[in-house]
């Protein structure tokens, strides 16, 4: 046990998957994993461990923002010997190319600032994904969208702890720069799995749109992200 996970030693996976909502753990555990046991619920934080086709799998809230991304990434991986770690969450698009119900592989990450941000001092850290892990889950993501025709994209993302963002400037020139999709906490997972050796991936959901400001429904963001969850599944055990 640790301050914020109940679970016995042994109860989590070497494989975790990372939604920010507790409520989409529940979820995504219910629908994809068999037998799935609920092994922490601190603070209302659920996660579940059960299989899927055959592998161990935890799924694990992480709450909102990078603070609360660094405390369950930093006891997983310390604590609980977690290798692998893929954030699934949602995201605000920054480009028209990328739609409402889209994939994002987060490739690398914008941040201006992170719980990490004080080791490094005057260097800026550049967070990236494990290659390994991005190269299957584009594989997986274009099988399916082979099949059932979703969108998907790979590249650079913004990671920001404001939800409430006033600064239009910023997203200006981050939508100039190509930065597809705007999220609250890839960039310190990232940072913490390189910290410690580990693998670590976001893929991600377009929930809304900044420059349209279309948008899913709550009930939507928490139980019909599938893709996403298929694809982090299958890049794990590529």
């Amino acid at each position: 046990m640790t301050f914020h996970i109940g679970a016995k030693p042994g109860e989590i996976a070497e494989t975790v998957l990372l939604p920010g909502d507790p409520y989409r753990a529940r979820w995504a555990a219910q629908t994809f994993l068999k037998d799935a046991v609920l092994v922490n619920e601190v603070r209302g934080m659920l996660g579940y461990t059960g299989t899927w086709n055959g592998h161990p799998v935890t799924i694990h809230g992480t709450g909102m923002g990078m603070p609360s991304m660094s405390i369950y990434a930093n006891e997983l991986i310390r604590d609980y010997g977690a290798q692998t770690l893929i954030r699934i969450g949602s995201a605000g698009a920054l480009q028209h190319h990328v739609k409402v119900r889209d994939v994002v592989l987060a490739q690398a990450c914008w941040t201006a600032g992170s719980p990490s941000r004080t080791i490094f001092r005057e260097l800026n850290f550049a967070p990236t994904a494990d290659f390994g892990l991005l190269k299957a889950a584009w594989e997986a993501a274009e099988r399916i969208r082979a099949e059932r025709g979703i969108g998907i994209h790979a590249g650079a993302i913004y990671s920001s702890d404001t939800f409430y963002d006033e600064r239009q400037d910023h997203n200006d020139e981050m939508q100039r720069h190509g930065v597809l999709a705007v999220e609250m906490e890839a960039a310190e997972l990232y940072t913490v799995a390189a910290r410690y050796g580990r693998r670590a991936l976001a893929v991600m959901t377009v929930s809304d749109h900044m420059l349209t400001h279309e948008a899913l429904s709550a009930a939507d963001r928490e139980t019909s992200f599938g893709d996403m969850v298929e694809i982090a599944l299958t890049a794990a055990f590529a």
